[in-house]
């Protein structure tokens, strides 16, 4: 048998239905196995077969999803998508090219064979594993490989593929089950979390991205029961419904502001699967829930031993078992009761609205970017995706302001923040769920990856694309505003950033096109347009010069040194009288 041909059936009994690819010369023996027996769909660029797969995976329940690439400028292309899954700690598998093991460089020489490129070492820092077949390999080392991208903290894998190994002739052995590979690391919990949770009185739990959201969803109602208030972080933001009682939102230094300040002052944070980056707890890490304690559970030990933010108590292990453990916690806890820090965080939700007057648009033809959130959360259904964009308005906008349902699913790759991550993240997430998926990007990022409409329109993809037209990159163009005093430059159409005309696209696409402004948001033919079959672009009139508060600055202390303020000081403050109600437990 064709040593690919057998690979390819390790594949299967992996879990792999899907491959997303660009075809190659260097990859044509792994590319006729795979296209026999798994779900091949091809992309325009490399770039989005790792998105692609990397989304997939994100969302799909049984099947797993690969790229497939070849060697040369298909892994040079790809290595954002590894970069991105490395960073979010999300699963992928890309299988690349190379050329015949006899033509490889043996040092010296920088190239040897067509299109030689060592791979495994470009993309070394951001794998959990990378190697190169150059000769057949068993189905242990595959396993081991790939295996090694779904365990302990999940993050993408490599495998280099040489185009004789792939036609090599090779027989089956023995094969042990890959359930035979895995190690199930056992951990105690040394914290009385009783304890401390009985001798608190503002509580929060913080969910992060590693909670599964299979079992976010199975504990919903626990979740609900343990009556504090429970927050998630972006990458979480799905794990709960904004229409549980005690939800309180996502805070973040672009986050909702009464999350902010509720998290602020809590006298005891569980922050359970998240790394508790800078983005979570501001750039003023110090300030950080100031005068309450912080217990802090992630499955990698170093993200454990990172200086910010200050830690009281530190567990290593998965999220999962432990949240699970937690809430049988929370119901043996009887003398406490937290009624009036609920009812607190209700106030404080109250008086601070998620739209805010400051945001205001300069014509009432355009979209308040804010308000487009607020219809689209009126239309994402349970089952049904939203893919912000990973970077600007059109991603930090969704954060601040849609309202989830429950099983409604939310997916972005804010690590990374690569502009032009939505499109090929939407495409995955369309064959994952096999459900609509509304995919929202900035016209500047769209402009980076919208060969795929290709993809979409070849394959009736049930997507539908908004983009929101504010004539480009609308954060560097803020940026320059505040900091530069408008001195602007490559960031739209003035300062020559070039932008097509997007409806000739889409009908070059043939890809239905409807312009929304604020006349037609909300009419009937809007409404069809968004529950016809098949994929639909939307080009939102949103205001070039929008304002998107409130968020974090910075101010200049008495060394003339700038200093982030705390995540419960936005900008634009409060009016003095709310601050004094909503800030009681700060002092």
């Amino acid at each position: 048998m064709k040593y690919s041909d057998t690979f390819t059936k390790w594949l299967r009994d992996l879990g792999y239905t899907h491959c997303f690819y660009v075809a190659g010369g260097n990859i044509m023996h792994i590319l006729e196995s795979v296209s026999n027996v798994i779900t091949c769909v091809p992309v325009v660029h490399e770039v989005s077969a790792g998105i692609a797969a990397e989304y997939f995976n994100e969302l799909s329940v049984n099947e797993k999803a690969f790229a497939l690439v070849t060697a040369g400028p298909g892994l040079t292309n790809v290595v954002t998508a590894f970069a991105g899954s490395w960073l979010e700690s999300r699963e992928l598998l890309v299988i690349g090219g190379q050329v015949k093991s006899t033509d490889l460089t043996q040092g010296g020489i920088r190239q040897n064979g067509i299109q030689e490129i060592d791979g495994v070492s470009i993309v070394k820092s951001i794998t959990k594993s990378s190697i190169r077949i150059s000769r057949p390999v068993s189905q242990v080392e595959v396993a081991k490989v790939i295996e090694a991208g779904r365990s302990g903290r999940k993050g993408p894998v490599f495998i280099e593929f040489c185009l004789d190994a792939q036609n090599s002739e090779y027989s089956e052995t023995h094969i042990p089950k890959l359930a035979d590979l895995i190690q199930n690391d056992e951990y105690e919990l040394s914290l009385d979390l009783k304890s401390k949770i009985e001798k608190s009185k503002r509580p929060v739990l913080l969910l992060g991205g590693g909670i599964d959201r299979k079992i976010a969803q199975s504990l919903s109602d626990q979740l609900k029961q343990i009556r504090i208030p429970v927050m998630t972080t972006w990458n979480a933001a799905d794990r709960v419904s904004s229409l549980s009682e005690n939800y309180f939102g996502r805070p973040n230094t672009w986050g909702q502001r009464y999350s902010n300040i509720l998290i602020q002052q809590s006298d005891l944070l569980i922050a359970v699967g998240t790394r508790l980056g800078l983005q979570q707890t501001g750039f003023n890490w110090q300030s950080f829930v100031p005068a309450g304690e912080i217990i802090q559970v992630d499955i990698d030990k170093f993200e454990l031993s990172k200086q910010n933010p200050k830690v009281d108590y530190r567990i290593n292990m998965d999220a999962n078992p432990f949240l699970q453990s937690l809430l049988k916690t929370f119901h043996t806890v009887t003398s406490p009761t937290w009624e009036e820090w609920l009812s607190f965080s209700k106030k404080v939700k109250q008086l601070c609205p998620i739209v805010e007057s400051s945001n205001r648009i300069s014509n009432s033809s355009f979209i308040n970017t804010y308000e487009f959130y607020e219809f689209l959360s009126e239309h994402v259904n349970p089952g049904e995706t939203l893919i912000p964009s990973s970077s600007g308005a059109s991603e930090t906008v969704a954060m601040q302001s849609f309202s989830q349902q429950k099983e409604t699913y939310i997916v972005t790759n804010k690590g990374l923040a690569s502009m032009g991550y939505g499109l090929a993240g939407a495409i995955g997430a369309a064959f994952a769920t096999k459900s609509r998926v509304f995919h929202v990007e900035g016209d500047g990022g769209f402009a980076q990856n919208l060969q795929e409409l290709g993809t979409i329109a070849a394959q009736n993809l049930e997507i539908k694309t908004f983009i929101l037209c504010n004539d480009g990159y609308a954060s560097i163009r803020m940026t320059q505003q505040s900091y530069f005093n408008g001195h602007y430059v490559g960031c739209d159409s003035k300062t020559l950033l070039g932008l097509p005309k997007w409806e000739k696209i889409c009908e070059a696409y043939g890809l239905p096109c409807t312009i929304l402004d604020a006349s037609n948001l909300k009419s009937s033919e809007v409404n069809m347009a968004l529950n016809s079959r098949g994929p639909h672009v939307f080009l939102v009139q949103v205001d070039p010069n929008q304002t998107y508060f409130p968020k974090i600055t910075s101010t200049i202390d008495d060394t003339n040194q700038m200093i982030s303020n705390p995540i419960h000081l936005m900008t634009p403050p409060l009016d003095p009288a709310v601050q004094r109600e909503v800030l009681k437990y700060l002092k």
